[in-house]
Protein backbone atom coordinates (compact mmCIF):
# COMPACT_ATOMS: atom_id res chain seq x y z
CA UNK A 1 0.00 0.00 0.00
CA UNK A 2 1.16 3.88 -0.61
CA UNK A 3 3.15 4.72 2.65
CA UNK A 4 2.70 8.51 0.89
CA UNK A 5 -1.11 8.33 1.47
CA UNK A 6 -2.17 9.48 5.29
CA UNK A 7 -5.67 9.45 5.57
CA UNK A 8 -5.62 10.60 9.24
CA UNK A 9 -3.96 13.17 8.75
CA UNK A 10 -6.11 14.30 5.50
CA UNK A 11 -9.31 14.09 7.66
CA UNK A 12 -7.42 15.85 10.72
CA UNK A 13 -6.25 18.52 8.00
CA UNK A 14 -10.25 18.74 6.13
CA UNK A 15 -11.46 19.78 9.72
CA UNK A 16 -8.56 22.03 10.68
CA UNK A 17 -9.86 24.15 7.00
CA UNK A 18 -13.18 23.67 7.67
CA UNK A 19 -12.72 24.98 11.55
CA UNK A 20 -14.76 21.75 12.75
CA UNK A 21 -14.18 19.72 16.38
CA UNK A 22 -13.82 16.72 16.93
CA UNK A 23 -17.24 16.42 18.61
CA UNK A 24 -18.97 17.41 15.80
CA UNK A 25 -16.95 14.78 13.79
CA UNK A 26 -17.77 11.84 16.64
CA UNK A 27 -21.20 13.07 16.27
CA UNK A 28 -21.20 12.84 12.38
CA UNK A 29 -20.00 8.71 12.40
CA UNK A 30 -21.16 7.63 15.65
CA UNK A 31 -18.16 6.98 17.58
CA UNK A 32 -16.39 8.21 20.80
CA UNK A 33 -14.34 11.64 20.65
CA UNK A 34 -11.39 9.53 21.54
CA UNK A 35 -12.27 7.52 18.28
CA UNK A 36 -11.48 10.58 16.52
CA UNK A 37 -7.87 11.38 17.91
CA UNK A 38 -7.12 7.44 17.30
CA UNK A 39 -8.45 7.72 13.51
CA UNK A 40 -5.80 11.33 13.11
CA UNK A 41 -2.57 8.80 13.88
CA UNK A 42 -4.11 6.55 11.60
CA UNK A 43 -2.34 5.51 8.50
CA UNK A 44 -5.34 3.54 6.92
CA UNK A 45 -8.92 3.83 7.96
CA UNK A 46 -11.58 1.36 7.78
CA UNK A 47 -13.47 1.73 4.43
CA UNK A 48 -16.92 1.88 6.02
CA UNK A 49 -15.92 4.37 8.38
CA UNK A 50 -13.66 6.36 5.91
CA UNK A 51 -17.10 6.67 3.43
CA UNK A 52 -19.12 8.10 6.51
CA UNK A 53 -16.55 10.53 6.98
CA UNK A 54 -16.06 11.64 3.49
CA UNK A 55 -19.88 12.22 3.57
CA UNK A 56 -20.05 14.02 5.87
CA UNK A 57 -16.55 16.42 5.42
CA UNK A 58 -17.70 16.36 1.55
CA UNK A 59 -14.40 15.53 0.52
CA UNK A 60 -13.19 12.01 -1.94
CA UNK A 61 -10.39 10.59 0.41
CA UNK A 62 -10.21 7.65 -1.48
CA UNK A 63 -8.73 9.51 -4.17
CA UNK A 64 -5.24 9.93 -3.01
CA UNK A 65 -5.41 5.87 -3.41
CA UNK A 66 -6.76 5.65 -6.20
CA UNK A 67 -4.26 7.96 -7.59
CA UNK A 68 -1.63 5.77 -6.13
CA UNK A 69 -2.80 2.39 -7.49
CA UNK A 70 -3.31 3.98 -11.44
CA UNK A 71 0.05 5.05 -10.86
CA UNK A 72 1.00 1.59 -10.06
CA UNK A 73 -0.67 0.48 -12.94
CA UNK A 74 0.84 2.62 -15.46
CA UNK A 75 4.52 1.95 -13.82
CA UNK A 76 3.61 -1.33 -14.32
CA UNK A 77 2.28 -1.54 -18.12
CA UNK A 78 5.15 0.87 -19.28
CA UNK A 79 7.64 -1.78 -18.25
CA UNK A 80 6.10 -4.15 -20.74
Amino acid sequence: MNEKVHVGKLIKEKMRKEGRKIPWLADKVSCDRTNIYRIYKQQHVDPELLTQICIHLEIDLFAPYSEFVCAEIQKKRSKK
